[in-house]
C-alpha cells in the first residue's frame, strides 16, 4: 500500500475558482520544488510530514460526507503516488480538483481530474518555472490562474493570456495576491482592458484570514 507524506487534511469551503463556496474537503501533501514570494502555505514545505496510507486518507475524505475533494500542496506532483491516490479518490467516486504549481508534468494525471494550475508570475520569484507543454494537456473543464501582485504582473499575464489564446483552452483566472494588491484595483484593470479573465479573491482569506483549518 502506498504512503504519502501529508501536511494536513481538513473539511473548509473551497476558497477559489469554479467550485468557490462549495464544502470540500483537502488533502495537502507535503513538500514543494518552488518557494514563492507569495506563498500562503510555506509549512507545507517547512514541517516534517507525517506518513499516512493511502487507504486512509480515502477513508478520511468518505468520512467527510462531502463529494468534493481537493489534493494539494505544497506541490502534490512531487509525490509519484499522489497519482495512485486520485486514482483511489475516483475509483470511490470522489470529485477531485488537483492544484499544482504548472512545473510538472500533467500528461500522467487521471483525464476525469478538474486541473487547477498556477502560472506563476514575475512577481512570484518564479516567471520561467511553467512546463508550456502542460497547455495541450488542459481542457474547457480545467482552470489556469495567475496570482498578480502588481501592475506589471497583470500586464506580463495578460500578454499570455492574449498571445497564446488560452481562454479558448480552458477557464482563466485572475488572483490579487493576498495582502499585496488592492482587489478593487485588479478588478479595475480587468473591466478597462475587457480581459477575457475571471476575477477571483481567496473566499477562505475573507472568513477566516491566515487562519489554519485543522
Amino acid at each position: 500500500m502506498a504512503r504519502l507524506a501529508v501536511c494536513e487534511t481538513f473539511l473548509s469551503l473551497q476558497g477559489e475558482g469554479l467550485h468557490a463556496g462549495l464544502p470540500c474537503f483537502f488533502i495537502r501533501l507535503s513538500g514543494c520544488n518552488l518557494a514563492c514570494s507569495y506563498c500562503d502555505t510555506a509549512y507545507a514545505r517547512e514541517e516534517a510530514p507525517k506518513m499516512e496510507p493511502l487507504d486512509s486518507l480515502v477513508s478520511a475524505w468518505r468520512a467527510s460526507q462531502v463529494p468534493l475533494v481537493q489534493v494539494t500542496g505544497g506541490e502534490p506532483l512531487c509525490q509519484p503516488a499522489a497519482l495512485e491516490l486520485m486514482d483511489a479518490l475516483l475509483s470511490a467516486g470522489a470529485e477531485v480538483l488537483l492544484e499544482t504549481n504548472g512545473t510538472l508534468p500533467l500528461e500522467p494525471v487521471p483525464e476525469q481530474i478538474v486541473k487547477v494550475v498556477d502560472w506563476k508570475t514575475p512577481g512570484s520569484g518564479h516567471p520561467d518555472s511553467f512546463l508550456l507543454s502542460n497547455l495541450d494537456l488542459l481542457g474547457s473543464g480545467d482552470q489556469l490562474k495567475f496570482v498578480i501582485t502588481s501592475r506589471a504582473d497583470y500586464e506580463w499575464s495578460l500578454s499570455l493570456v492574449r498571445s497564446r489564446s488560452l481562454a479558448g483552452r480552458c477557464h482563466v483566472l485572475f488572483s490579487p495576491a493576498w495582502g499585496r494588491l488592492s482587489p478593487a484595483l485588479l478588478a479595475q484593470w480587468i473591466l478597462e482592458d475587457r480581459a477575457p479573465v475571471r476575477f477571483q479573491l481567496q473566499l477562505h482569506k475573507i472568513l477566516w484570514g491566515d487562519e489554519r483549518l485543522r
